[in-house]
């Protein structure tokens, strides 16, 4: 089959689309035609720059940390999936053997693409137990991208920050991947009222049309004091964040009211932000950082998709053998849509 392969870190030329052997499926494990995998800004192009050495990645390594695609060949011991099925796996699973509702594994865990061969070839297998059926209704470009930000997003604000209907809720990054489906939820599945933030007037403008009720520009204005304008005064009751600024994210921070949370989880633009502690205790604020999600959440997701309350956001569509421009691309312009890779387009 063809592959990306990752042969060391460094610019995108490190990525090289080369024939490898096919991959077999082992006990506990499906093996996937993959027809969609995304190309992530953190775990991909910042892993291959070398700039994600906490990970341990250890190349040569086939990247992709997500993939949406057709069952065509299942293991021993797999019931729940047949070929034919349709399916998408992303993030953390098992790395070695387990049956395949991976319920009794105590073994090592990792990302595919960083700790095992990942998304971006035609072929990929995965425990069975880190495979999600796919309604038929969604497309297998929206599932990866569904998969890769949606749950993360539903934790975030659902579990870890319990907003609730009427709330307020700020959102940072407001064009970027994460933070166009954290409106997106906030609005039109919970019934939040949201501020979107980013820094340019055109960003912003993303934040608006997906439903935002307010927009801030925080390189143009003081980020804190439009909060408390639009607020009364009041301060939103979340912050929802993954981008870590330095610049933005104390002025954010100060615009949490009483009992305010914080939910994050990204640091790209960080990790070193400054905190006012005063604030902190005084509001009685709580800050929650959790990457993932909550396997019981990826159904809701896809329900919320597929009932129209959620469009993701792609800005790209391009073959495998593409995966290295894909990079540049994001290097370019790190704050643009998501680009997905087709292997069925070359």
């Amino acid at each position: 089959m063809k592959a990306v392969v990752m042969h060391g870190f460094g610019p995108p030329e490190m990525l090289r689309y080369e024939e490898v052997p096919d991959p077999v499926p082992r006990h506990g494990e499906v093996r996937i035609a993959v027809h969609a995998a995304t190309v992530n800004r953190v775990l991909d192009v910042a892993l291959r720059a070398g700039k994600q050495p906490q990970r341990g990645a250890q190349p040569p390594l086939i990247p992709g940390v997500d993939c949406a695609g057709v069952v065509n060949a299942v293991g021993a011991g797999v019931t729940r999936f047949k070929p034919g099925d349709r399916v998408a796996a992303a993030g953390t699973m098992p790395l070695d053997l387990c049956d395949e509702d991976g319920a009794d594994y105590r073994g090592p865990r990792g990302m595919m693409g960083v700790k095992r061969p990942g998304g971006f070839a035609e072929m990929v297998v995965v425990p069975a137990c880190a495979c999600d059926a796919l309604p038929q209704t969604l497309g297998f470009h929206d599932a990866a991208v569904v998969l890769r930000h949606c749950p993360t997003a539903w934790n975030l604000l659902c579990n870890e920050a319990r907003l609730k209907p009427g709330e307020w809720l700020l959102v940072m990054g407001a064009a970027g991947n994460l933070g166009t489906v954290g409106i997106q939820i906030a609005k039109n599945v919970i019934g939040a009222r949201v501020i979107a933030t980013a820094g340019s007037d055109e960003r912003v403008a993303i934040g608006l049309g997906l439903g935002a009720d307010y927009g801030i520009n925080y390189r143009t204005h003081d980020l804190r004091d439009e909060v408390l304008r639009i607020t009364g005064g009041k301060g939103v009751d979340v912050v929802y964040d993954n981008i870590a600024n330095p610049e933005a994210l104390p002025k954010a921070f100060r615009a949490l009211g009483y009992d305010g949370r914080l939910v994050t989880a990204g640091a790209h633009a960080g990790p070193n932000v400054t905190i006012d502690f005063f604030h902190l205790y005084d509001r009685r604020i709580t800050i929650r950082g959790t990457p993932g999600h909550r396997e019981a959440d990826v159904p809701r997701c896809f329900e919320a998709v597929s009932a129209g309350k959620i469009k993701v956001q792609i800005a790209k569509v391009l073959p495998l053998s593409q995966a290295a421009a894909a990079h540049r691309m994001i290097e370019a312009d790190p704050g643009m849509g998501k680009i997905v890779l087709d292997p069925m387009r070359g």
